[in-house]
Protein backbone atom coordinates (compact mmCIF):
# COMPACT_ATOMS: atom_id res chain seq x y z
CA UNK A 1 0.00 0.00 0.00
CA UNK A 2 1.38 3.43 -0.94
CA UNK A 3 0.67 6.90 0.34
CA UNK A 4 -0.43 8.11 -3.06
CA UNK A 5 -2.59 11.24 -3.11
CA UNK A 6 -6.31 10.71 -3.70
CA UNK A 7 -7.49 10.92 -7.31
CA UNK A 8 -8.24 14.41 -8.59
CA UNK A 9 -11.94 15.13 -8.16
CA UNK A 10 -11.91 18.90 -8.30
CA UNK A 11 -13.08 18.98 -4.68
CA UNK A 12 -10.66 20.23 -2.07
CA UNK A 13 -10.24 17.88 0.90
CA UNK A 14 -11.95 19.24 4.05
CA UNK A 15 -8.67 19.53 5.97
CA UNK A 16 -7.10 21.65 3.28
CA UNK A 17 -10.12 23.99 3.35
CA UNK A 18 -10.03 24.37 7.13
CA UNK A 19 -6.28 24.91 7.09
CA UNK A 20 -6.73 27.57 4.42
CA UNK A 21 -9.52 29.19 6.47
CA UNK A 22 -7.24 29.26 9.54
CA UNK A 23 -4.44 30.86 7.50
CA UNK A 24 -6.73 33.44 5.86
CA UNK A 25 -8.32 34.46 9.17
CA UNK A 26 -4.86 34.68 10.75
CA UNK A 27 -3.48 36.73 7.86
CA UNK A 28 -6.42 39.16 7.90
CA UNK A 29 -6.12 39.63 11.69
CA UNK A 30 -2.35 40.17 11.36
CA UNK A 31 -2.70 42.58 8.44
CA UNK A 32 -5.39 44.67 10.16
CA UNK A 33 -3.33 44.80 13.34
CA UNK A 34 -0.17 45.92 11.54
CA UNK A 35 -2.00 48.51 9.43
CA UNK A 36 -3.79 50.04 12.42
CA UNK A 37 -0.57 50.22 14.45
CA UNK A 38 1.31 51.89 11.59
CA UNK A 39 -1.53 54.40 11.21
CA UNK A 40 -1.71 55.07 14.96
CA UNK A 41 2.04 55.61 15.31
CA UNK A 42 2.02 57.92 12.27
CA UNK A 43 -0.93 60.02 13.42
CA UNK A 44 -1.01 59.89 17.24
CA UNK A 45 2.67 60.23 18.17
CA UNK A 46 2.99 63.33 20.36
CA UNK A 47 -0.75 64.04 19.93
CA UNK A 48 -3.58 64.09 22.47
CA UNK A 49 -5.97 61.11 22.48
CA UNK A 50 -8.63 61.02 19.77
CA UNK A 51 -12.13 60.97 21.34
CA UNK A 52 -14.72 58.80 19.58
CA UNK A 53 -18.35 57.88 20.21
CA UNK A 54 -18.87 60.63 22.75
CA UNK A 55 -15.98 59.46 24.90
CA UNK A 56 -16.91 55.78 24.93
CA UNK A 57 -13.71 55.01 23.00
CA UNK A 58 -10.43 56.85 22.71
CA UNK A 59 -7.49 56.21 20.41
CA UNK A 60 -4.33 56.96 22.32
CA UNK A 61 -0.79 55.77 21.66
CA UNK A 62 0.67 53.54 24.37
CA UNK A 63 3.72 51.28 24.29
CA UNK A 64 3.46 48.14 26.40
CA UNK A 65 6.53 46.02 27.16
CA UNK A 66 4.47 43.69 29.35
CA UNK A 67 1.52 41.40 28.73
CA UNK A 68 -2.20 42.08 28.97
CA UNK A 69 -3.06 44.82 31.46
CA UNK A 70 0.64 45.81 31.39
CA UNK A 71 1.45 42.89 33.69
CA UNK A 72 5.01 41.60 33.58
CA UNK A 73 6.64 44.78 32.33
CA UNK A 74 10.28 43.98 31.75
CA UNK A 75 9.57 40.35 30.83
CA UNK A 76 9.25 41.03 27.12
CA UNK A 77 11.53 38.16 26.11
CA UNK A 78 9.33 35.70 28.02
CA UNK A 79 6.20 36.94 26.23
CA UNK A 80 8.04 36.78 22.90
CA UNK A 81 8.95 33.15 23.51
CA UNK A 82 5.41 32.31 24.64
CA UNK A 83 4.00 33.88 21.48
CA UNK A 84 6.41 31.81 19.38
CA UNK A 85 5.27 28.66 21.16
CA UNK A 86 1.59 29.54 20.62
CA UNK A 87 2.22 30.10 16.90
CA UNK A 88 4.09 26.78 16.58
CA UNK A 89 1.37 24.84 18.43
CA UNK A 90 -1.38 26.32 16.24
CA UNK A 91 0.54 25.59 13.03
CA UNK A 92 1.15 22.03 14.20
CA UNK A 93 -2.52 21.61 15.19
CA UNK A 94 -3.66 22.77 11.74
CA UNK A 95 -2.73 19.34 10.36
CA UNK A 96 -5.53 17.72 12.40
CA UNK A 97 -8.11 20.44 11.88
CA UNK A 98 -11.45 19.71 10.19
CA UNK A 99 -13.76 22.09 12.08
CA UNK A 100 -14.48 25.51 10.55
CA UNK A 101 -15.28 26.98 13.97
CA UNK A 102 -11.94 25.84 15.36
CA UNK A 103 -10.19 27.11 12.22
CA UNK A 104 -11.66 30.58 12.79
CA UNK A 105 -10.87 30.48 16.52
CA UNK A 106 -7.28 29.38 16.03
CA UNK A 107 -6.84 31.74 13.07
CA UNK A 108 -7.80 34.69 15.27
CA UNK A 109 -5.42 33.60 18.03
CA UNK A 110 -2.67 33.00 15.46
CA UNK A 111 -3.12 36.42 13.83
CA UNK A 112 -3.24 38.16 17.20
CA UNK A 113 -0.19 36.36 18.54
CA UNK A 114 1.74 37.18 15.36
CA UNK A 115 0.62 40.82 15.50
CA UNK A 116 2.03 41.34 18.97
CA UNK A 117 5.06 39.19 18.13
CA UNK A 118 5.88 41.48 15.19
CA UNK A 119 5.95 44.42 17.63
CA UNK A 120 8.15 42.55 20.10
CA UNK A 121 10.56 41.61 17.32
CA UNK A 122 10.76 44.83 15.31
CA UNK A 123 9.88 47.76 17.55
CA UNK A 124 12.12 49.82 19.80
CA UNK A 125 14.30 49.00 21.74
CA UNK A 126 15.09 45.95 19.58
CA UNK A 127 14.45 42.27 18.83
CA UNK A 128 12.83 40.27 21.65
CA UNK A 129 12.53 43.50 23.69
CA UNK A 130 10.20 45.65 21.58
CA UNK A 131 7.12 47.22 23.11
CA UNK A 132 3.68 46.37 21.75
CA UNK A 133 1.67 49.28 20.35
CA UNK A 134 -1.69 49.61 22.14
CA UNK A 135 -4.17 52.31 21.21
CA UNK A 136 -7.82 51.49 22.02
CA UNK A 137 -8.99 52.81 25.37
CA UNK A 138 -12.54 52.44 26.66
CA UNK A 139 -14.26 55.26 28.62
CA UNK A 140 -10.99 56.96 29.52
CA UNK A 141 -8.15 58.24 27.33
CA UNK A 142 -5.45 56.93 29.68
CA UNK A 143 -6.65 53.39 30.33
CA UNK A 144 -7.81 53.95 33.91
CA UNK A 145 -11.24 52.34 33.33
CA UNK A 146 -10.05 49.45 31.18
CA UNK A 147 -6.50 48.74 29.98
CA UNK A 148 -5.49 50.06 26.58
CA UNK A 149 -5.40 47.33 23.91
CA UNK A 150 -5.01 46.75 20.16
CA UNK A 151 -6.59 44.66 17.40
CA UNK A 152 -4.19 41.75 18.03
CA UNK A 153 -5.38 41.60 21.65
CA UNK A 154 -8.99 41.71 20.45
CA UNK A 155 -8.39 38.86 17.99
CA UNK A 156 -6.81 36.73 20.73
CA UNK A 157 -9.72 37.36 23.11
CA UNK A 158 -12.43 36.71 20.48
CA UNK A 159 -10.59 33.57 19.33
CA UNK A 160 -10.29 32.39 22.93
CA UNK A 161 -13.97 33.01 23.67
CA UNK A 162 -14.93 31.14 20.50
CA UNK A 163 -12.69 28.23 21.59
CA UNK A 164 -14.46 28.08 24.96
CA UNK A 165 -17.87 28.11 23.24
CA UNK A 166 -16.80 25.33 20.86
CA UNK A 167 -15.40 23.27 23.73
CA UNK A 168 -18.59 23.64 25.80
CA UNK A 169 -20.67 22.79 22.72
CA UNK A 170 -18.62 19.60 22.36
CA UNK A 171 -17.19 20.46 18.96
CA UNK A 172 -13.87 18.69 18.49
CA UNK A 173 -11.07 20.01 16.28
CA UNK A 174 -11.59 17.09 13.93
CA UNK A 175 -15.15 18.28 13.31
CA UNK A 176 -16.88 15.60 15.37
CA UNK A 177 -19.09 16.26 18.37
CA UNK A 178 -18.27 15.05 21.85
CA UNK A 179 -21.23 12.96 23.06
CA UNK A 180 -20.66 14.02 26.71
CA UNK A 181 -21.42 17.65 25.83
CA UNK A 182 -24.81 16.67 24.40
CA UNK A 183 -26.09 15.28 27.72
Amino acid sequence: MTDAPPPETGIEPPRRRTTMLLLVVGAVALLLDILTKVLVVATLSDQPPLRLLGGAVYFTLARNSGAAFSLGTGMTIVFTLLALIVVLVIVRTARKLYSRGWAISLGLVLGGALGNLVDRMFRHPGPFRGAVIDFISVFDPWGRTWPIFNLADSAIVVGGVLAVILAFAGVEMDGTRNRKADR
